[in-house]
């Protein structure tokens, strides 16, 4: 008999946060960092890229272009539910809902109000 196992099935959520936000990471080896900017958004794999969190090392390889090769310091990606959107208003990390405002969508901070966007 054939098995119908056809592997996990994943539900993707959009995540809120856009490049360039200020956040706060909650969770994690990492727990307590920022605020931090966002660098980057991957939205297949519900991950952030966080200026100056979670740092791996990188070894490079020689090449032409850098004869030398190496050892790189970057930012490696974290999953998005470990992070809460800064507010300046409330100091701290705050969970956020979609509002409509003047016609078009914008992010609230729940405990505070503060309009994001």
């Amino acid at each position: 008999m054939r098995s119908l196992n056809r592997g996990p099935v994943e539900s993707v959520s959009k995540p809120r946060l856009k490049q360039g936000d200020k956040v706060v990471v909650i969770a994690g080896a990492h727990k307590g960092a920022g605020p931090a900017e966002v660098i980057k958004v991957i939205p297949e794999k519900s991950q952030v890229v966080v200026r100056e969190v979670n740092m791996v090392t990188k070894h490079l390889k020689k090449t032409q272009e850098n004869p030398e090769g190496g050892i790189d310091r970057r930012e490696a990606p974290i999953h998005y539910s470990n992070v809460l959107l800064y507010s300046e208003k409330a100091g701290k990390g705050v969970r956020i809902r979609m509002e409509e405002r003047d016609g078009r969508k914008v992010r609230v901070g729940i405990p505070c109000g503060t309009v994001f966007d």
